[in-house]
């Protein structure tokens, strides 16, 4: 009889379960969360997982550094995923600064960096707008 799950499997691949936790985390944070700083770390949360798939997709079981040697039929780990994650990395932290930046801004500003807050803040400072504009328009008569 063939086994349903098999544990040696499931445990050989623990890096690719962390990354579908860590990546569905960020998403949830991203997606159901109203304050903006959350989001921020949500998205970092997704970052990461990103860059633990990539690496773990560059590593060979058995592989070492791809520095040529004597031996043909030495195993190589590719180096390329790694060097990407590396500029990856400093996107992020460039991306990260950023977004807390105009968090700080958006706090300056509204006072709160809760979403639903800033949007209702900026309704209402539109239709205060609109109602002014509206109030210093010239009035129309048919005078003829």
């Amino acid at each position: 009889m063939e086994r349903i799950f098999d544990a040696e499997f499931a445990l050989g691949h623990m890096n690719y379960w962390l990354f579908v936790i860590l990546m569905m985390t960020g998403l949830y944070i991203v997606v159901a969360r109203g304050n903006l700083l959350k989001k921020i770390v949500g998205l970092n949360l997704f970052q990461v997982a990103v860059f633990m798939l990539y690496i773990s997709m560059g590593k060979i079981a058995g592989g070492t550094a791809p520095i040529l040697i004597d031996n043909p039929d030495q195993l190589y780990s590719n180096p390329l995923p790694h060097v990407l994650i590396l500029t990856a990395i400093v996107v992020g932290v460039a991306t990260t600064s950023l977004g807390l930046a105009l968090i700080v801004r958006i706090n300056e500003t509204y006072g709160t960096i809760e979403e639903d807050e800033v949007l209702e803040i900026d309704h209402q400072m539109y239709a205060a707008e609109v109602a002014e504009m509206n109030k210093n328009k010239p009035v129309k008569t048919d005078a003829a």
